[in-house]
């Protein structure tokens, strides 16, 4: 049976950036950590699984004052990517080495190939130099190096483990309540990792908050929008007092994703595998916490409920979906954490993730970009409203659309959805962001 520490270890780590781009930037590097030297690199050669391409194909990357796609993340891997740094990959980049970057861009030295019959995790990433030619493949999840070669020969190569469809290491529970135990096992030691997660994500959403010109000094370029900002002061416009709780929720969450997404040189926690889904997973929960005065090892234990309900969707979802995963996902999380938190029974739990899916579950994911802000503020807020209800004892009588009998059900339900009845949607999506962003290094 899986432990609290075996999944947060696997499930629960920093992130610098978009994991998509993280992930090819870090199999890029790892690839050059085989060769005898990066001086004479002459080309970089990257295919991608759809999922991949379509959330790395307009992000901002970490550092490079507004630089954006899985080319420059690749370029940057190549040029100063420390693959020991897992999805920190690029935390050493300087100006100088986007400058680097781009030439390299323009003059076509780095290809991505999408691979549209792939989905999930999936890159694989070729470095040639004159002598040379290096291959890593990651897949499953976004630092999970499976594979090293140079020259033909075979270097390192990961021991299989069974795997589900969706990506995830198999051992995960089969039920919602046998997963939610796990939280019982907390200790210090895991309080303290959980809330090295919490003061990251709080870091980051305070660099959302921050004017364009501070921004600027700490890395981030943050141009036009700053939704979690104005979202403050809309409701002062209103004459309030005090700023709701859901409005602080959905305003720190914002701040968090548009500044993520804007090239924040700032690691965010991320839970299964996503940034955006660690600050819907991790802030509504610590921001109502803060609040009602709850104490540091309350607040902990109700993020890693909320961690563990947001894998327990992801499971059916699968690593990457055409769904907004930080949305649903991690906001069904969010849904669980806080109802937790306020002392909540374990059906009313079951209650306030059932209205959340019932909810948003079929919100789109159209690639990450600043306006993943608007979905991960929404999804936490009706995270936060979904357990106002369970609480007051509302609830969806009988079955009814994704609504199932049990929260199995309900789960399994939304992941059909996604896996089977949303299968061209990526395919369409691609197809409409491709005629805006498609640069003449990516092919098909």
């Amino acid at each position: 049976m899986l432990t609290l520490k075996e999944f947060l270890r696997s499930e629960v780590k920093p992130a610098l950036g978009c994991t998509e781009p993280g992930a090819v930037a870090l199999a890029v590097a790892r690839a050059c950590a085989e060769l005898p030297g990066r001086d004479d690199i002459a080309a970089v050669r990257v295919t991608v699984s759809s999922s991949i391409y379509k959330n790395g194909m307009a992000v901002g990357i970490p550092g490079t004052k507004g630089a954006r796609g899985n080319a420059i993340a690749a370029a940057m891997g190549a040029i100063c990517g420390d693959a020991s740094l897992g999805l920190e990959v690029l935390r050493n980049s300087t100006l100088e080495d986007v400058a680097k970057a781009e030439a390299w861009v323009r003059d076509e030295r780095v290809s991505i190939y999408c691979d549209p019959d792939r989905s999930g995790v999936y890159v694989l990433a070729s470095v040639f130099t004159p002598g040379h030619k290096a291959v890593c493949l990651i897949e499953n999840s976004h630092s999970n190096v499976v594979k090293t070669v140079l020259d033909n020969e075979t270097t390192y190569e990961a021991e299989r483990k069974g795997s589900s469809a969706s990506g995830f290491d198999d051992g995960f529970p089969q039920t919602l309540q046998e997963a939610l135990a796990m939280a019982d096992e907390i200790d210090a030691e895991d309080v303290k990792f959980i809330w090295d997660g919490i003061n990251m994500n709080y870091k980051v959403a305070e660099g959302g908050f921050r004017s364009q010109q501070e921004c600027s000094s700490c890395g981030a370029c943050l141009q036009g929008s700053k939704f979690g900002l104005t979202l403050l002061e809309i409701d002062q416009d209103c004459g309030c007092d005090k700023v709701p709780a859901a409005m602080e929720i959905r305003s720190t969450c914002a701040a968090a994703a548009e500044a993520r997404m804007s090239g924040i040189l700032l690691p965010v926690m991320s839970s299964a595998g996503s940034g955006n889904h660690g600050i819907t997973a991790i802030l509504p929960v610590a921001v109502l916490g803060r609040r009602t005065g709850k104490s540091v090892e309350e607040i902990a234990k109700a993020v890693a409920v909320s961690h563990i309900a947001t894998s327990f969707v992801k499971h059916n979802l699968g690593r990457l979906s055409p769904v907004c995963g930080c949305s649903v996902a991690a906001g069904a999380g969010a849904a669980a954490g806080m109802t937790y938190l306020m002392g909540g029974s374990y059906d009313q739990i079951c209650t306030a993730m059932s209205l959340l899916l019932a909810n948003i579950a079929g919100m789109l994911c159209d690639g990450a970009k600043e306006s993943c802000a608007l979905k991960v503020g929404a999804a936490a807020t009706e995270a936060y409203y979904a357990m106002e209800w369970a609480l007051m004892g509302q609830r969806l009588a009988v079955p009814q659309g994704v609504f199932g009998e049990t929260i199995e059900e309900t789960v399994e339900n939304v992941g059909r959805i996604s896996r089977e009845g949303m299968r061209t949607v990526d395919r369409v999506m691609i197809e409409i962001l491709d005629k805006r962003h498609r640069p003449s290094s990516v092919a098909f």
